[in-house]
């Protein structure tokens, strides 16, 4: 891997500190409002319209995965246009080679993701990361914070589609918050934090955290439909893409082989139940997320051998609807 240094691509330099893995920080934190006015972050400026703003994706990354989710739950297809990246990112990072599984970049006719960063800032420092969500007007990148770049989706595009679900409502939004602040930093990045630690005492307590709070979740299911009452929210869409990434990858590729989701009773039905929301598997592609993760982070995985299993179903039956 790599990054950008003054709009340089470069060799990667380590992404530990005494063993632990350490996330970036987004560095574009526009926001498209209905309106155009500014955001909770950054200026103001981006304004709804249909067929102004493209997303660039992986559909390996779980960050990523979260837009393409909320595109199709939101029914914005026809709105917010779309890019895949390949799933390989080696030596020049996220690419658009065709051969590798990408769709290729019509808006802006790159061949790498670092190529439109330096676009948006010809002296750009930092990592090149997915996803991006890019203004054509403008030609910059808006943002590239997916917490943030699924709420514009939730709510900042209801003029152009006939699906006004909202699934971050003002009443739930305290609950919500709360159930972000425990998965995102033991599961979401909890895997990551376990797999990519450099030191065993390091590697233990993600380890750790993540079971934990997969015990709470366990318990939490146990009484609700979902995270948030029987109402389906952004906690569960953020929540998901780590879910069905586990047992295919997190549980070997990231050591974090304590148990599987399908030995989770609840879990692994929940899984299934928000798979089987319609349009929710179209997202999925496991080919892609092993291909990634197994062939391209080789500090885990040296030989780049992406396993054949394991045998997943999320179509089966499920039995979550007893609660409504």
């Amino acid at each position: 891997m790599g990054m950008l240094v003054d709009g340089v691509w470069q060799d990667d330099v380590s992404r530990t500190k005494d063993g632990q893995f350490i996330r970036p920080i987004p560095r574009f934190r526009n926001w498209v409002t209905p309106d155009g006015s500014a955001g909770p972050s950054g200026e103001g400026g981006f304004a709804a319209e249909s067929g102004r703003y493209h997303l660039y994706v992986s559909l390996a990354c779980p960050w990523a995965h979260r837009t393409v989710i909320f595109r199709k739950l939101k029914g914005l297809e026809n709105v917010v246009s779309l890019s895949v990246v390949s799933p390989d990112m080696l030596k020049d990072g996220w690419t658009f080679n065709r051969q590798e599984g990408s769709t290729g970049d019509d808006v802006n006719g790159k061949s790498k993701l670092s190529e439109l960063y330096v676009l948006a800032d010809p002296r750009y420092s930092g990592r090149v990361s997915v996803p991006v969500l890019w203004d054509k007007k403008r030609k910059t990148i808006v943002n590239n914070e997916s917490p943030e770049i699924i709420r514009m989706l939730n709510s900042a595009f209801n003029a152009f589609t006939n699906i006004h679900t909202d699934y971050y409502p003002e009443k739930l939004r305290p609950e919500i918050d709360c159930i972000n602040d425990l998965v995102y930093p033991n599961i979401n990045n909890g895997v990551y934090r376990a797999g990519f630690a450099t030191a065993q005492a390091v590697y233990e307590a993600a380890f750790r955290n993540v079971f934990d709070t997969f015990d709470e979740i366990e318990q939490m299911l146990s009484q609700h439909r979902y995270l948030v009452g029987n109402t389906i929210t952004e906690a569960d869409w953020r929540l998901f893409p780590t879910l069905i990434r586990f047992d295919a990858v997190y549980y070997s590729h990231f050591k974090c082989n304590w148990r599987h989701i399908t030995e989770y009773p609840n879990l692994s039905n929940y899984v299934r139940d928000l798979y089987q929301v319609p349009g929710v598997a179209e997202t999925v592609s496991l080919a892609q997320i092993k291909r990634h993760y197994y062939f391209s982070q080789r500090q885990v995985n040296p030989t780049g051998i992406v396993p054949v299993g394991p045998q997943l179903d999320f179509a089966a039956p499920h039995d979550r609807a007893r609660f409504g």
